[in-house]
């Protein structure tokens, strides 16, 4: 049956139309857009697939530019550099530093890439990464997968020379299997990615923390910490580069309060004290407040449910540390409220994953707004002014 002239012209039209909103609206971030449409899609994806489809649309620049201008009031001076805006993508997302630029474009005040491991390795066994849809959370066990130093050192070399962005680079750094198992093995892999990152990388970052691979955990206790952050520390001042990175120390929201006071004690000895935390890796506690089937799946889990413990974490590491050392907060922030939390808490920069596994890159515009708004609202003149707000000995210096 041939189709009316009128109909036909009428159904073109609507198709070029429909076409029009959806590329306008992917290219422009359009919030409601993203949230009901675009990220359900790749939803259909298992996780591990969407992740790497992701990573390809940010390296070539197939996101959204995003051009929210940033206050000056949300600006932080800290470890000798400026970060335009609080607000980073977490390491595990770009693992393999392919992306930077990209994610930078999409209103990043900074990125950390890896975790990257000194010779190249697969990870564990897929499936490997899971949504908990339910309860906006994810369990992954990667277990370090990546592509080794000396490929993502010539990304990253490449990406500093064709490139004029003026975001913040952090390099996130870890250990082959083989080597987790005991501090002398892992001090090594450690050395090794400072000596190969430090010259390029805006801060370091030992991670000492993934549950995700055999025995990493146990390196968080205060004799073992200390002989890693010793070698660590040395080869860093070692370095030949006019600029030495600081050194942040990743740690796990499990820990017992005991063992929190060693790992503060171990990283902040005279002569090898660490410059900044990272607070915190995911969490192997599995809350009662979950509901997706893939709540028992093994690995560490991110999200909402695990902001309560990062927080927590963060003040206790910063009233410990009279809010000497800097923190940057991570752990299941999705709004401009969660990061403030953070923030008064004592983190002095936030970062987002999960969040924006779901939501995608308007969450990064939506979050520094609502952060900015709030400042306002609660009389902080700027971000630096509400860190650790929280404590009254701070406001009575």
């Amino acid at each position: 049956m041939k189709l009316p002239r009128k109909f036909v012209a009428a159904l073109r039209v609507w198709t070029g139309g429909a076409l029009a909103f959806v590329v306008y609206s992917t290219a422009t971030g359009n919030e409601r857009f993203y949230r009901e449409v675009v990220m359900p899609t790749f939803r259909v994806l298992d996780a591990e697939t969407s992740h790497r489809i992701g990573i390809k649309l940010a390296q070539y620049r197939l996101l959204p530019r995003i051009r929210f201008k940033d206050s000056p009031a949300m600006s932080m001076n800290l470890f000798g550099r400026t970060f335009v805006n609080p607000v980073g993508c977490a390491a595990g997302f770009d693992k393999h530093g392919e992306a930077v630029h990209g994610i930078l474009q999409l209103g990043f005040g900074f990125v950390e890439i890896g975790t990257v491991t000194p010779e190249p390795q697969p990870g564990n066994d897929k499936p490997r990464v899971f949504r908990l849809t339910a309860d906006t959370a994810i369990i992954n066990r990667y277990g370090f997968n990546s592509d080794g130093a000396v490929a993502v050192l010539q990304r990253l070399e490449t990406w500093r020379q064709q490139s004029n962005d003026t975001g913040i680079l952090g390099v996130n750094l870890g250990v082959n299997s083989s080597h987790s198992k005991t501090s002398i093995d892992a001090a090594k892999d450690y050395r090794l990615g400072v000596e190969k990152f430090g010259h390029i990388a805006d801060y370091l970052v030992i991670n000492v923390s993934s549950p995700n691979t055999e025995k990493l955990r146990e390196l968080q206790k205060r004799t073992e910490l200390e002989y890693i952050l010793d070698e660590v520390i040395d080869a860093r001042n070692a370095l030949k580069c006019d600029k030495k990175p600081p050194v942040l120390l990743k740690i796990s929201p499990d820990l017992k309060d005991d063992e929190v006071s060693d790992v503060i004690r171990a990283a902040t000895r005279k002569n090898k004290r660490v410059d900044g935390f990272i607070i915190s890796n995911t969490t192997l506690s599995r809350p009662d407040s979950l509901t997706s089937a893939e709540k028992s799946e093994k690995g560490g889990l991110s999200g909402p449910v695990l902001a309560p413990m990062s927080t927590s974490l963060i003040g206790k590491v910063y009233e410990a540390t009279k809010g000497e050392i800097p923190i940057i907060g991570v752990g299941g922030i999705r709004s401009g409220a969660d990061a403030l939390e953070k923030v008064k808490a004592g983190a002095s920069l936030v970062q987002l994953y999960t969040a924006f596994s779901y939501e995608g890159p308007p969450i990064v515009n939506r979050i520094k707004r609502e952060l900015s708004e709030l400042l306002e609202k609660e009389g902080f003149h700027s971000l630096q002014e509400a860190v650790g707000a929280n404590y009254k000995w701070k406001k009575t210096k």
